[in-house]
């Protein structure tokens, strides 16, 4: 089961709802224009589409699957008591006093640019459950870092 936001679900409907209704036409067009050039055996045009056609059709199935397994939370019974998803956390790394914050998404909503980590990162597992004050001694593949939790929000 995947938790994730209702604008999450729904970014993942649209993005399907573009693959079913754009993208695969326009792979069926290539396939249609590429037979229509003739021998299939020699033919590098109709097996790079056939191959474009297999991984969208892949995409496509995971989506589907993805949309199928989702949960959506209910962000009204959210708390910020204690990190939990969807809560925006600013960290404080103990070491250097670097700041930052993150929002704890889901694996499929997970965005670096944007400050959304997935909540099956390394840092988002020990981040859940702690409180504002408390620190979490993380081992990410550079070794182990300490990260204070200095507020949590939505």
């Amino acid at each position: 089961m995947a938790y994730m936001s209702e604008e999450g679900y729904n970014k993942l409907l649209s993005e399907l709802k573009q693959l079913e209704a754009v993208e695969r036409p326009k792979v069926v067009a290539a396939i249609a224009e590429a037979r229509d050039k003739g021998d299939l055996s020699e033919n590098a045009e109709y097996d790079a589409a056939k191959e474009a056609q297999g991984l969208l059709e892949m995409k496509i199935s995971k989506l589907k699957a993805v949309i199928a397994d989702a949960k959506i939370i209910d962000e009204s019974k959210l708390k910020t008591d204690s990190v939990q998803i969807l809560n925006k956390v600013e960290l404080k790394n103990v070491k250097n006093g670097m700041k930052m914050t993150y929002t704890i998404v889901s694996e499929s909503e997970a965005n670096l640019k944007e400050g959304k980590i997935s909540v099956n990162t390394p840092i988002a597992q020990g981040l859940l459950g702690k409180k504002v004050g408390e620190k979490a001694q993380i081992k990410v593949p550079q070794g182990m870092i300490e990260l204070e939790v200095l507020n949590i929000s939505f």
